[in-house]
C-alpha cells in the first residue's frame, strides 16, 4: 500500500482551508458536510487542505503549514500532500472511500460511480440497527473470535443479514434471537497457475477474501497473500493442516512444474 487508509473524525474540530474559488469551495462544502469547522490559516489545527491554482503560492502555503507541523491536502499536487482525499460513497453511517493516492481523480470518481450503483440505500440502516444491538451481539456471543465468525456468517453472500439483499427492518433482531451461528470447518486448496496475483481466478479471490487464515507454501508472493482481508492469520507451511478448524482455512501452493514431454 502506498499510504494508511484512515477516517479522520472532524465534526467539530478546526480544518484549516487555504484558498478561493471553485476549488476551495468544493473542498469547504465537504468540509460542511463532515461537521468540521473551516478556519483560515492562522488557526490551530491538525489538518489543512490548501486550495491555490498558483503553483508558487500553493508551494508557499504548504511549506507554512508543513513547518507548523500540520499534515496537508494540497488540491491537484500530490507530491505536496501528506494524505489525499478520496472519492466518497455514502451510506451514514457507512463510507466507502475510493482512492489512487492522487493518480487520477477521474479514476475515482468512475469507481465510485459505479459503486453507488452497487451498493443498496437501506445499508446504512442496517449498520445503525447493528450498532444499537452491539451489546446485544456481545452478550450472545462473548468470545471476540466466536463473535466475528457468528457476524461474518450473517453477513456472508446469502447470509441472513447479507448487506447486498433486502432486509425487514427486524432482520437484525431476528438473527439475534435464532440462535447460535457458527461457520463451518472448511479447508479449499489453491494451486497458483503464476506468481501474478492478475492470475487468480475470481472463485479463488473470493476465497482468500473470505478466509480466517491463509497457509502457504514456501515463495507465494505477498502480492497474492494480500489479497486476503488484513486480519486473516498468514501462515507458512509445506502441506495443508490434518486437521479442519473452525472457519475458512485456504491453503495455497505454489504453481507446480509441467512434466517434460516424451
Amino acid at each position: 500500500m502506498h499510504s494508511l487508509p484512515i477516517f479522520a473524525v472532524v465534526r467539530d474540530r478546526p480544518v484549516i482551508l487555504v484558498g478561493e474559488g471553485g476549488w476551495a469551495e468544493a473542498k469547504r462544502r465537504l468540509l460542511e458536510r463532515a461537521g468540521a469547522r473551516v478556519v483560515g490559516e492562522e488557526a490551530s489545527a491538525l489538518l489543512a487542505i490548501v486550495a491555490v491554482e498558483d503553483e508558487g503560492e500553493a508551494e508557499a502555503a504548504v511549506a507554512r503549514l508543513k513547518a507548523r507541523g500540520i499534515l496537508v491536502n494540497a488540491v491537484d499536487r500530490p507530491m505536496l500532500s501528506d494524505y489525499f482525499i478520496p472519492a466518497i460513497v455514502d451510506r451514514d453511517p457507512v463510507l466507502v472511500a475510493v482512492g489512487t493516492g492522487g493518480a487520477s481523480a477521474g479514476l475515482s470518481k468512475a469507481l465510485r460511480q459505479r459503486l453507488e450503483r452497487m451498493l443498496p440505500a437501506g445499508l446504512g440502516s442496517l449498520a445503525e440497527t447493528m450498532r444499537g444491538l452491539r451489546e446485544a451481539i456481545r452478550e450472545r456471543w462473548p468470545g471476540f473470535d466466536e463473535r466475528r465468525r457468528a457476524i461474518e456468517h450473517a453477513l456472508d453472500e446469502g447470509g441472513p443479514l447479507d448487506p447486498f439483499a433486502p432486509h425487514d427492518p427486524d432482520a437484525v433482531a431476528t438473527w439475534l434471537a435464532s440462535g447460535r451461528h457458527r461457520r463451518p470447518r472448511t479447508l479449499a486448496t489453491i494451486t497458483l497457475r503464476s506468481l501474478d496475483p492478475h492470475d487468480l481466478t475470481i472463485g479463488e479471490a473470493i476465497l482468500l477474501g473470505r478466509a480466517d487464515r491463509v497457509l502457504h507454501e514456501p515463495g507465494v508472493p505477498a502480492a497474492i497473500l494480500d489479497r486476503a482481508r488484513a486480519d486473516a492469520a498468514r501462515i507458512e507451511a509445506d502441506a495443508p493442516p490434518r486437521e479442519k478448524v473452525d472457519g475458512l482455512t485456504v491453503f495455497v501452493r505454489m504453481p507446480r512444474k509441467k512434466a517434460p514431454p516424451l
